[in-house]
C-alpha cells in the first residue's frame, strides 16, 4: 500500500518542472481572464472561462492519476477509454441484436491494457486490430439477423480502434524499456504527449480566434482555419522541442515528432467533428462543462498517441 502511494514524480525534477509549468500557464490564464473581465466587463469572456475551469479539473486529476504511481495510471486511462467508448458507441446507434458482440468489445478493454501492463508487445499489437477484427464479426453471425450487419461489424471495428486502441499506446508508454541516461522514462514520455496534444488544441483555438480567417473544412469544422492550424503547428513544434528532456530524441527528432502530434492532432479532431456533424450532436456527452464529454477532450489523443509511440518506437527503442 506504501508503494501505491509514493509520490514517483518528486524524484524526478524534470517531471517537476512539467507539473509547475502546467498550473503555472492554468494560474496565467485564470488571473488574465479575471483581470480582462474587471478592465473591461461586456467583454465576452464565458467560454474561455468555463475552459479554463475544466481544464484545471482534468490537470488535476490527469496528474494525479498519471504521475503519482505508475500502477493507476494504467487503470485510470483505460477507465478513458472505457468512457470514449461508451460515450461513442451511445451516439452512432446499434441493433439490439449488436448487444453480445458490445460486451465483448467491453471484455476486450481490460485485455488489452493488460497486455500494456505486462509490455507483451506482439499481442498488444494484434490483439484489436486482428483477434477482435475476427472475432466481433463472428459473435455477430451467430445472433443471425443479417440486416445492417455490414454497418455494425464496420462501425464496431472502428469504435474499439479509436477508442481502446488508438488511446492504450499511451498506457504501453510506461512499459517501455528503460534507456541508459534517460531519467523520465515512459512517465516522460507520456507527459509529453498529452501536454503537447492539449497545447495543440489551445493554439490551435488561440491563433483560430485571434486572426482566423481561411476556413479549412468549413461543412465539417466552421471554427477550424488554416492561420489556427498554421499557429498550432509553429507554437506546438517550438513548445515541444524546449520540452526535449522528456524524451530520449535528439533536437532534430523531437522537431519532427512534435510537429506530428500536432497535425494528426488536428486530424483527430476534425474526424471526430465530422462524425458528430452526421449523428447530428454538437458534443459527445456533456460530462466536462465547456468542452462537452470526455471524448470531446481527448478525440485527438486517439491519433496522437500512436503516431508518438511509434515514432518513438521506431527511433529510440
Amino acid at each position: 500500500m506504501k508503494e501505491v502511494f509514493h509520490l514517483q514524480f518528486i524524484d524526478n525534477n524534470e517531471l517537476l518542472i512539467v507539473v509547475a509549468l502546467i498550473f503555472g500557464i492554468l494560474t496565467f490564464a485564470s488571473l488574465l481572464f479575471f483581470l480582462i473581465g474587471k478592465i473591461n466587463p461586456n467583454a465576452n469572456l464565458q467560454e474561455l472561462k468555463t475552459r479554463t475551469k475544466s481544464w484545471w479539473i482534468m490537470a488535476s486529476v490527469f496528474i494525479g492519476a498519471t504521475i503519482f504511481n505508475t500502477n493507476i495510471s494504467y487503470v485510470a486511462i483505460a477507465f478513458l477509454s472505457f468512457v470514449a467508448f461508451r460515450e461513442l458507441y451511445s451516439l452512432v446507434g446499434f441493433r439490439q441484436s449488436d448487444r453480445r458482440a458490445i460486451f465483448w468489445a467491453f471484455v476486450s478493454i481490460p485485455i488489452q491494457y493488460y497486455l500494456a501492463y505486462i509490455g507483451w508487445y506482439g499481442a498488444f499489437i494484434i490483439f484489436i486490430p486482428v483477434v477482435m477484427f475476427l472475432l466481433l464479426p463472428l459473435r455477430l453471425v451467430l445472433k443471425g439477423d443479417t440486416a445492417g450487419i455490414t454497418k455494425s461489424m464496420s462501425v464496431l471495428q472502428w469504435i474499439l480502434m479509436l477508442t481502446v486502441f488508438g488511446l492504450s499506446h499511451m498506457a504501453y508508454l510506461l512499459s517501455l524499456p528503460e534507456i541508459e541516461g534517460f531519467n523520465s522514462g515512459g512517465r516522460g514520455l507520456l507527459l509529453f504527449l498529452v501536454f503537447l496534444t492539449e497545447i495543440n488544441d489551445v493554439m490551435q483555438f488561440t491563433w483560430g480566434k485571434l486572426l482566423g480567417k481561411y476556413k479549412i473544412i468549413p461543412k465539417v469544422s466552421p471554427n477550424k482555419t488554416w492561420e489556427g492550424l498554421v499557429g498550432g503547428l509553429i507554437c506546438t513544434t517550438s513548445i515541444g522541442y524546449l520540452l526535449a528532456f522528456l524524451t530520449p530524441l535528439n533536437n532534430y527528432q523531437v522537431l519532427l515528432v512534435s510537429f506530428m502530434i500536432a497535425l494528426s492532432g488536428f486530424i483527430g479532431d476534425i474526424v471526430m467533428s465530422s462524425i458528430k456533424r452526421d449523428v447530428g450532436v454538437k458534443d459527445t456527452g456533456s460530462a466536462i462543462p465547456g468542452h462537452g464529454g470526455v471524448l470531446d477532450r481527448i478525440d485527438s489523443l486517439a491519433y496522437t498517441a500512436p503516431t508518438f509511440f511509434h515514432l518513438v518506437y521506431y527511433i529510440a527503442y
